[in-house]
């Protein structure tokens, strides 16, 4: 049988932080944690937008438990001020999924300065793990979720001379390189759990072919061409929908089966129910986890060891 929402087990009692959760994929994850009984903290950057899809959640469960934190990954004091309020509410965190990003955007840059998929994608979320690393850490078990793409499959390693691609930027290029330091930082992640000798564990997650707002604002912001225009018609058309997109990370936010360091997707790449799939492009893997790890820290200024959580989240 094919894993659904339905063999998400109880979560009563269970705090879960989930990144973009007015929308999209990140919507549907809140709703189903919510659904096994999480208390959820929807950690979004539209006010509007979050009012709305709290409403809607209320609405299927009414007794849900739902927390609102702003929160804009492209700007790094804002996602302090975001992880400072998850802690002043909660000593303990269960599950962490790094969902929120954006696709194939012109070259623009964050409040920070860095390249703008490369700071929400990937070092808005570093930060945010690294603030809640004491809470993640206090929990008997806590998850780490982060979401990646097929199109990591298509990046080039990163530079560390040019990590923000100001010498050569290529909208679907800096987007590739993003989702791939997003694998890159769940595996890294893992193996500093497992140093560590700590419960917590990493696991990553893509969703196939999902047909969400992603692909049109794409085409809105106008940084994806022709491409961005083909893939809005035909996830418009053949993709799955964002209930079916959310399952990989759902199931690795919550199978007791998964296991860290472990890659959930749909079981046919674009499509299908969602499976453990393997970690393809391992040649040089360590000196590339290496090497984001050394960029992610130099460009924040927010160290990620987990053997020194406490120290390295007050900074």
């Amino acid at each position: 049988m094919a894993w659904t929402e339905k063999d998400i087990p109880e979560l009563s009692g269970r705090t879960a932080v989930v990144t973009g959760a007015n929308g999209g994929l990140g919507f549907q994850t809140a709703l189903a944690l919510a659904g096994a009984g999480a208390h959820v903290v929807m950690a979004a950057r539209d006010p509007a937008k979050t009012t709305a899809a709290v409403a809607r959640i209320a609405e299927r469960y009414p007794a849900a438990s739902l927390e609102v934190v702003p929160l804009d990954l492209g700007d790094l004091s804002v996602v302090k001020a975001a992880a400072e309020k998850v802690l002043a509410g909660h000593d303990r965190l269960d599950l962490l999924v790094n969902n929120a990003g954006v696709m194939a955007m012109p070259q623009r840059t964050t409040v920070d300065g860095f390249e703008i998929q490369f700071g929400v994608n990937h070092l808005g979320h570093w930060a945010l793990t690294a603030h809640l690393l004491p809470a993640l850490l206090a929990a008997p078990a806590a998850r780490v979720v982060t979401v990646t793409s097929t199109a990591r499959h298509r990046a080039r390693r990163l530079d560390p001379a040019d990590p923000h691609m100001r010498r050569n930027y290529g909208a679907w290029a800096s987007y590739a390189r993003a989702k791939m330091a997003n694998l890159h930082f769940g595996l890294g992640l893992q193996q500093q759990f497992s140093r560590a000798g700590v419960a917590a564990e990493s696991l990553m997650a893509h969703p196939g072919l999902s047909n969400t707002d992603l692909q049109a604002r794409s085409v809105r912001e106008g940084g994806a061409g022709w491409v961005g225009a083909f893939f809005e018609v035909m996830t418009a058309r053949s993709g799955m929908t964002p209930f079916e997109g959310a399952r990989p990370q759902l199931r690795a936010a919550t199978d007791p089966r998964a296991r860290g360091g472990e890659l959930y997707a749909p079981r046919y790449g674009s499509h299908g129910p969602a499976v453990r799939r393997p970690i393809l492009r391992r040649s040089g893997l360590q000196e590339q986890l290496d090497v984001l790890w050394q960029v992610s820290e130099r460009e924040t200024g927010i160290p990620l060891d987990v053997a020194d959580g406490e120290s390295a989240a007050g900074r």
